[in-house]
């Protein structure tokens, strides 16, 4: 257990795994940034940090902010992980650089830039199927969709069984919090999806040409074994998937929200990037990571003891007013660099250049087929621990 802070420090009773905060962090993350830039949270017995500046820093850290204990709750120093770590977001160099350039040689943007012809035109085709102007749920129909459609035959995945691949992916990071009822609801509902997955992995079951099987030839190579091939291929599955799912419903969220900015960026196509960029940043995809300590480390005046777990809110820094002007606007001329909506340093997402070159497609595929993202419902959000994930996005693409 993390030793009690000194008396001085600042301290919420508040619990950011909680339905109410899960619900509706933001007032949260206005608390916690406001209260210090540190802060102890009695009621999962851990340190936080939701500043802009001190999430960035942390991150980019991995000495002494480590991952190989865990980037959930869980100390693996302690417990058993629920499932072997992954060998990119739970392991620190020097293990960390050998498993993270194999998977960036495989994963590179070249392999994706051939890819984008196909990709924009099954988006075209999707996109299209719904520019009739009728009310449509977009998250079955296109943040789900189109990722289902393209993402599986990139990694080789057998044809039966992909809808398997958003319970995993849910599970997997409601797995980042505490065992609560969100975890064993997810872990209840997704019992055949991760056995689905497991046996996905293995190399007997991908397809030949996939990045999948790029991994199992890279260990033929000697550059890992077959053992963490297995486990290499399962983390392209979790990073893929619900991140990507989550960007292209935040985007257009985002557009429906704000019909002004979809109307500009219809007005300068040069805005694209800075559209995706500034939906990730906006959004707030992933809420929280969560790092154990090296050694003791001193925050503005605060310390924080060696081996304690610190939970870093992504999400909350994206929003920090010391960081960005009027940051709860969807403004697709900010200049977002810089955001921590993937993390950042070393351990950024595996999938992030999936779910930004998905985006774009998808993105452009709208520009092409749709004048305006028409709100028709409220919007609902699917409770996790990590993910800020809608549930349901009832819109109207009104045709161009």
């Amino acid at each position: 257990m993390t030793v009690e802070p000194d008396p001085s420090m600042p301290r919420l009773a508040l619990d950011p795994f909680s339905p109410q905060v899960l619900e509706n962090p933001f007032p949260a993350h206005a608390a916690l940034r406001d209260a210090g830039p540190v802060v102890w949270l009695p009621a999962i017995g851990c340190y936080a940090m939701a500043r802009f500046d001190h999430v960035q820093a942390a991150l980019k850290n991995w000495q002494i902010y480590g991952s190989g204990r865990g980037v959930g709750l869980s100390d693996f120093a302690r417990e058993t992980p629920w499932r072997p770590p992954s060998l990119l977001l739970e392991t620190d160099p020097p293990i960390h650089d050998r498993t993270r350039g194999l998977m960036n040689r495989v994963a590179s943007l070249a392999a994706l830039r051939k890819l984008m012809p196909q990709w924009q035109e099954k988006a075209m085709s999707l996109v299209s199927a719904y520019a009739d102007g009728q009310p449509f749920d977009a998250i079955p129909a296109v943040a789900e969709g189109f990722p289902l459609s393209v993402f599986p035959d990139l990694i080789g995945l057998r044809d039966e069984g992909r809808d398997n691949l958003i319970p995993y992916a849910t599970v997997a990071f409601n797995a980042f919090g505490p065992r609560n009822a969100l975890l064993a609801e997810a872990m209840k509902a997704a019992e055949g999806a991760t056995l689905w997955v497991a046996e996905s992995c293995k190399r007997e079951n991908l397809k030949p040409g996939g990045w999948g099987m790029q991994v199992y030839q890279a260990a033929d190579d000697g550059l890992c074994t077959h053992d963490e091939a297995e486990r290499l291929v399962r983390s392209f599955l979790t990073a893929g998937v619900d991140t990507t799912v989550n960007g292209i419903a935040t985007l257009l969220h985002g557009f429906a929200q704000f019909p002004g900015e979809y109307q500009r960026l219809r007005g300068d196509r040069a805005l694209l990037r800075k559209a995706i960029e500034e939906s990730l940043r906006w959004g707030g995809t992933i809420q929280t990571f969560f790092r154990t300590t090296s050694q003791a480390v001193e925050v503005e005046g605060n310390v924080i003891p060696e081996g304690a777990k610190v939970l870093l809110f992504l999400a909350a820094a994206n929003r920090d007013p010391r960081h960005w002007d009027q940051p709860e606007r969807f403004d697709i001329g900010r200049n977002a660099s810089g955001h921590v909506g993937f993390g950042f340093g070393i351990h950024q997402c595996l999938g992030q250049m999936v779910a930004r070159m998905e985006m774009e497609a998808m993105t452009g595929a709208l520009l092409a087929h749709v004048a305006e993202i028409r709100a028709t419902g409220p919007i609902e959000y699917r409770l996790n621990n990590t993910l800020r994930a809608i549930g349901a996005l009832p819109i109207a693409f009104v045709p161009a």
